[in-house]
C-alpha cells in the first residue's frame, strides 16, 4: 500500500501532475533535499516544497526527471532507488545521477522525504 503511494507520486511527477504530487503530501511534510544539492535544505509543507524545489526544477532544468528503478516498502518507510536526469539551462550541461529517496508514509500521506544523491555529479552540471 505505502509502496504504491510512493510509486504513484513518481508517476504523477513524470506526467507533470504537480498538483497530484502535492496532494499526496501531508500538510506538515518535512522535505529534505541533500546538502550540496542546488536546493539543499529542509522545507515544511507542500507550498514550501512547491516554491523551493518543484518551481526551480521546472524553470532551471530542461527535461528534469526522477525515475525510480526499485521501490522497497516496510511499514511506514519506503525507499526509492533510481536516477535523476536533465539538462541545466544556465550551463547547457546534462546529467544522469543516482538517487535514494527515503519516504515516511502515514495515514496515506507522505509526512517525510529525505534525498540522498551524488551532489558532486549534480554540481558538475551546474558549473
Amino acid at each position: 500500500m505505502n509502496g504504491e503511494i510512493v510509486e504513484n507520486l513518481y508517476k504523477s511527477f513524470a506526467a507533470g501532475d504537480i498538483p497530484g504530487v502535492l496532494g499526496a503530501l501531508a500538510a506538515e511534510i518535512e522535505w529534505t533535499e541533500a546538502e550540496g544539492f542546488p536546493y539543499g535544505g529542509t522545507y515544511i509543507g507542500p507550498e514550501a516544497v512547491l516554491m523551493n524545489v518543484f518551481m526551480k526544477l521546472g524553470t532551471e532544468w530542461e527535461g528534469f526527471s526522477a525515475i525510480p528503478e526499485q521501490i522497497i516498502a516496510d511499514g511506514e518507510a519506503v525507499v526509492a532507488l533510481g536516477s535523476y536526469s536533465g539538462k541545466f539551462l544556465a550551463t547547457g550541461k546534462s546529467m544522469t545521477v543516482p538517487f535514494a529517496h527515503v519516504w515516511t508514509i502515514r495515514d496515506g500521506k507522505a509526512v517525510r522525504f529525505v534525498q540522498y544523491t551524488d551532489t558532486l555529479k549534480v554540481s558538475e552540471a551546474l558549473a
